[in-house]
C-alpha cells in the first residue's frame, strides 16, 4: 500500500512537485518564479557558481576567524602580561576588529545577494584582503627590531601559506584568476623583506646574513603557490565534470526536490530554452522491474492526455542511453495545500471554494477521459502562480490513475497489493479493496481534502494506518463545524455528503460538486486580487528556488 507504514505513525506525505522555498529576494514581491538556473553550458559565472561562492566565502571567513582568533589569544596575553611586547596599540585593536569582522561576515554573509556577483567579489576581497594587510603589518613591525635578535630574521612564509591554501580550497575560480591572487600572496613575503631592508639598516644586515632563509622562503612560496593554482584547476575540472554528469538529455538536473513511490523529482532546466521545469525519473533500484517501468510510462501517457489549465502540463519524456526513464513537467511556484495549511493554518470557506472549484474542473476533465485519480490528497493539489494569476489550483500526480474501463494490462500494472493511495484520504471502497473505485471515489477524497483544508486535520486522524482504513469503511466523521465553529453550515453539509460511505449517496460527478460549491454564500468572496494580496502581504510566502551548491 503506497504511503503507509506498520509503525505507530503515518509517514509524512511526499509532494513530488517543485515547492519553492519561502525566502525571497524579489524586490517586486511578485510570485513569478525567480529561479536562478544554469546560465550557459558550464558552471562558470552562473547562479550555481555565485551560490557556491557565497557558501565557500562564508566557510573561509569562519575558518580565518578561527585561525586569527587563536593567534589573538597569544596577542592578548602578550599585550597585557609580556614586558617585552613591543607592538603598537593600533595593531592590537586592528587584530581584534579583524577577528570580529571575519566572524560576523561568516555568520551574516549576504544570504540574499546570491545573484550579485560583483558584491560577492567585493566580499571576497575583504575576507582575504584584510587578513593579508594585517599579516603584512604584523610581520613588518618586528623587522625594525632585527638588532634585538642578533641580526636574525624568521621566515614570514607560514601565515601566507595559510591564506594561500584557504583561498585555493574554498574559492571557486578559473585558474588564471586564481594565479593572480595566489601569486600576489606568494610575493608578499619577499615584498615584506624588501620593505624591511629599505626602511631599517639592521633588517638589511639581518637579511644579508640569512640569504639561505630568503632562498628557502622563495622556493617554498613558489612551490606552494604552484600547487595551490594546480589544485584550483583540478577542483574546477571536477566541478565541470560533475556539471556534465548532471545532464539528462537536453536537461540539466539541478536539485532533488521530491521523492515518491515510483521515482524522484528534480528541479531542472532545458539547456537551450532556459526554461525551469521538474523532471521525474524512475528509481535506479527499480529499473530492472519491467512492471514498474511500464507503470511509469503509463503515468506519462495518462497525464499527457490532460490539457486543462488546472492539470499539470507534461512537456517531454524519454529514456537515456543507460535506460533511465524520465518525463518533464512544468515547474510550479507556490505551495501544496498540505504546506499551505501546515504553515498558515486552515483556510477560510471562500478560499477553499476558490481552490476546490478549480480542482473539480481538473478532475472533471480526467473523469471525462475515463481516468480515476485515486490519490487525491493535500500534497497533490497545488496553489500555484501561473500566467500572472495567483492561487491557481493544480492537480498533480496521476501515478495511481486508472482508466474507468480497465484492460487486463491496466489491472496488472496497478495490482501491487491492491490497496493503493493515501490512507488518510482514500474512499471506503478503495480502502476495503472489495471492488474498483470509480469517479465517485475521487469525490470522497475531495471531501477528505476539504475537511483537511477547513480544520487542519484529516477526517480520521488515527495514528495507525489500519485504524484509518477501518474508520473510512465504518465510522462517521465528526462534522468539520464541531472542530472549527466558523465553518458555514452549507460547507459542512457539502463535505459530509462527499464523505458518505455509499458512493450512491455522494455527489456523482466533479461538476455536480463544483456546482454545489458555487451555490454557497461564500462563493466569489475570494478572487484573483485577494489571492494576489495574500501572497504579497508577506515576502516570506514568495517562492524562490535557491541555487544548487556543488560541494
Amino acid at each position: 500500500m503506497r504511503g503507509t507504514s506498520e509503525s505507530s505513525e503515518l509517514p509524512p506525505e511526499i509532494d513530488e512537485t517543485v515547492i519553492a522555498p519561502s525566502d525571497s529576494t524579489d524586490a517586486s514581491r511578485s510570485l513569478s518564479p525567480n529561479v536562478a538556473l544554469v546560465e550557459g553550458s558550464s558552471p562558470h559565472f552562473s547562479a550555481i557558481t555565485q551560490s557556491l561562492l557565497r557558501v565557500r566565502l562564508r566557510v573561509a571567513a569562519l575558518a580565518l576567524a578561527a585561525a586569527y582568533g587563536v593567534f589573538l589569544l597569544f596577542h592578548l596575553w602578550a599585550f597585557f602580561f609580556s614586558s617585552t611586547y613591543g607592538e603598537s596599540y593600533v595593531l592590537f585593536v586592528f587584530h581584534i576588529a579583524l577577528v570580529a569582522l571575519l566572524g560576523t561576515t561568516g555568520y551574516y554573509l549576504c544570504p540574499k545577494c546570491d545573484r550579485q556577483t560583483p558584491l560577492l567579489r567585493v566580499q571576497e576581497a575583504m575576507v582575504f584582503g584584510l587578513p593579508a594587510i594585517f599579516t603584512f603589518l604584523i610581520q613588518l613591525q618586528p623587522l625594525g627590531r632585527c638588532d634585538t635578535t642578533n641580526h636574525m630574521i624568521q621566515s614570514p612564509a607560514p601565515l601566507w601559506l595559510l591564506l594561500i591554501f584557504t583561498y585555493a580550497l574554498f574559492i571557486p575560480n578559473k585558474w588564471p584568476r586564481a594565479a593572480i591572487v595566489i601569486g600576489a600572496m606568494a610575493l608578499a613575503p619577499l615584498a615584506l623583506m624588501a620593505v624591511g631592508g629599505i626602511m631599517w639598516p639592521d633588517c638589511r644586515l639581518a637579511i644579508s646574513n640569512n640569504w639561505d632563509m630568503v632562498g628557502k622562503t622563495m622556493l617554498v612560496m613558489m612551490v606552494c603557490s604552484s600547487v595551490a593554482v594546480f589544485g584550483v584547476h583540478t577542483i574546477n575540472r571536477l566541478r565541470s565534470e560533475a556539471f556534465r554528469a548532471k545532464q539528462l538529455g537536453q536537461y540539466h538536473l539541478r536539485k532533488l526536490i521530491g521523492s515518491g513511490g515510483m521515482g524522484e523529482v528534480y528541479l531542472a532546466e532545458h539547456t537551450l530554452m532556459k526554461r525551469p521545469c521538474a523532471i521525474k525519473l524512475i528509481r535506479a533500484e527499480k529499473g530492472a522491474d519491467s512492471r514498474v517501468l511500464a507503470r511509469f510510462e503509463r503515468e506519462v501517457r495518462l497525464s499527457s492526455k490532460l490539457s486543462h489549465w488546472n492539470n499539470i502540463d507534461i512537456y517531454d519524456y524519454g529514456r537515456t542511453a543507460d535506460g533511465t526513464f524520465y518525463y518533464v513537467m512544468e515547474f510550479l511556484p507556490g505551495l501544496s495545500v498540505s504546506d499551505l495549511v501546515k504553515q498558515y493554518g486552515p483556510l477560510p470557506a471562500e478560499r477553499l471554494i476558490y481552490l476546490m472549484t478549480q480542482t473539480c474542473d481538473a478532475l472533471s476533465e480526467a473523469h471525462t477521459k475515463g481516468l480515476v485519480h485515486r490519490d487525491i490528497k493535500p500534497a497533490n493539489v497545488f496553489a500555484a502562480q501561473r500566467g500572472g494569476h495567483y492561487d491557481v489550483a493544480k492537480l498533480l500526480d496521476f501515478g495511481l490513475a486508472k482508466p474507468i474501463e480497465t484492460t487486463a494490462e491496466d489491472t496488472q500494472l496497478t495490482q501491487e497489493g491492491s490497496i493503493t493511495g493515501s490512507p488518510l484520504f482514500m474512499s471506503p471502497e478503495q480502502a476495503s479493496g472489495e471492488h474498483e473505485p470509480d469517479a465517485r471515489g475521487d469525490i470522497y477524497s475531495l471531501g477528505a481534502l476539504m475537511y483537511f483544508m477547513l480544520t487542519g486535520q484529516a477526517p480520521f486522524n488515527y495514528d495507525r494506518p489500519i485504524k484509518v482504513i477501518i474508520a473510512h469503511a465504518h465510522e462517521k466523521p465528526v462534522p468539520p463545524s464541531q472542530l472549527k465553529t466558523d465553518i458555514p453550515t452549507e460547507i459542512d453539509a457539502i463535505v459530509l455528503r462527499c464523505l458518505e460511505k455509499s458512493p450512491d449517496d455522494r455527489y456523482q460527478t466533479a461538476v455536480e460538486l463544483s456546482h454545489a460549491l458555487e451555490q454557497c454564500e461564500a462563493f466569489g468572496r475570494w478572487n484573483r486580487q485577494l489571492a494576489a494580496n495574500w501572497w504579497m502581504a508577506d515576502e516570506r510566502r514568495i517562492p524562490v528556488v535557491e541555487e544548487e551548491v556543488f560541494a
